[in-house]
C-alpha cells in the first residue's frame, strides 16, 4: 500500500486556502486597478482586468475634491480618539474583572458580551433621537463617542483575557520589593500587554475609520463635520458617478488602515488568540 506524501493530503486545503484568498483580495484588486484606468476603459462594455493604460488623473482629482484635507483630518480625530478613549476606559475594567474579586463581576462581564452581540445598526434611531434632543447632532465629539462605546466591548474582553494570562505573582513580587499596586501595574504589567492593546487598537481603529452609517445619519447640516466614509459618495458628474475618482479616493482611503496592520501584525495575532482563549 502506498503511503501519500503529507504534501499531496494538503494540498486541497491549500487549493481552498488560495481560493479563498483570491475572492476577498480581487474587489481590492478591482479597485485599485480602476482608479489607475482611464475613463474610457472604466465605461467600457469589455471589462480589463489590467489597465492597458495606466493614469493619475482619478487621484488628482480625489486630491483636488473641496474637503479632502478638512474630512481625513476629521476621520483621524475620531478615529484616534475614539481608540484612545476605548483603551483607557478597558484597560481599568478588564484590570478590575481579571484581577479583583468583587460581587457582580461575573454579571458585568454578560452585560459587555450582550453589548458586543448587539447589532450596532438597530441602534442608530435611538442614537440620533437622543443626540438630537441634546443638541450633539453635527458635531464630531458625538460621532467619537458613539465609536467609543462600539469598541469598547470588544477591548475589554481582549484585554480582560490577557491580564488574566499574565501571572498575578509578577505583580505580587513588585509589591514585596516595595511597589505599590498601581507602580506593580505599569511596570511589569502594563509593558506586557503590548500585543494585546495593539490587538484590539487595530480592531478600534478600522471599525472606527470605515463606519459610514452612523457619520452619515448624524452628520447632516454641518458639512464640515463629514468624516471620509461619507466624502467617498460625494464624486458625482454630469453622468452620473464618477467611478474612476470613487475608487481613487477609495484606494487612499484605504492606505492608513493598511499602514496601521503592517505596523501592528506582529502582535495582532497574539493579542487575538491570548483575548480569545485565556481568562
Amino acid at each position: 500500500m502506498s503511503v501519500r506524501r503529507p504534501g499531496l493530503r494538503r494540498l486541497p486545503l491549500h487549493a481552498a486556502a488560495t481560493a479563498t484568498v483570491a475572492v476577498c483580495l480581487f474587489p481590492v484588486y478591482w479597485m485599485v486597478t480602476t482608479a489607475f484606468k482611464p475613463g474610457r476603459d472604466i465605461q467600457s462594455d469589455t471589462p480589463q482586468l489590467w489597465p492597458h493604460t495606466w493614469t493619475l488623473e482619478h487621484f488628482r482629482t480625489a486630491v483636488g475634491a473641496q474637503g479632502f484635507a478638512l474630512f481625513w483630518r476629521n476621520s483621524l480625530l475620531v478615529t484616534g480618539g475614539a481608540v484612545l478613549l476605548a483603551l483607557i476606559v478597558a484597560l481599568g475594567a478588564s484590570f478590575a474583572v481579571a484581577r479583583m474579586r468583587w460581587r457582580g463581576r461575573r454579571q458585568f462581564m454578560l452585560m459587555v458580551f450582550i453589548a458586543q452581540m448587539a447589532p450596532w445598526e438597530a441602534l442608530i434611531i435611538p442614537v440620533y433621537i437622543i443626540s438630537r434632543d441634546t443638541g450633539m447632532l453635527d458635531r464630531l465629539p458625538t460621532l467619537t463617542l458613539v465609536y467609543f462605546m462600539m469598541t469598547l466591548p470588544f477591548t475589554i474582553v481582549v484585554l480582560r483575557g490577557f491580564i488574566a494570562a499574565i501571572p498575578a505573582e509578577l505583580e505580587e513580587a513588585a509589591q514585596v520589593d516595595g511597589c505599590t499596586r498601581r507602580s506593580a501595574f505599569r511596570h511589569i504589567t502594563f509593558p506586557l500587554l503590548a500585543p494585546g492593546l495593539m490587538a484590539t487598537s487595530l480592531f478600534g481603529y478600522v471599525t472606527a475609520w470605515n463606519e459610514f452609517a452612523y457619520a452619515n445619519f448624524l452628520i447632516i447640516k454641518q458639512q464640515d463635520s463629514r468624516t471620509l466614509p461619507v466624502w467617498l459618495s460625494s464624486f458625482q458628474n454630469v453622468f452620473g458617478t464618477d467611478w474612476g475618482a470613487t475608487m481613487a479616493a477609495s484606494t487612499l482611503f484605504a492606505l492608513p488602515a493598511l499602514a496601521v496592520f503592517l505596523l501592528l501584525q506582529r502582535h495582532v495575532t497574539s493579542g487575538f488568540a491570548a483575548g480569545a482563549v485565556k481568562g
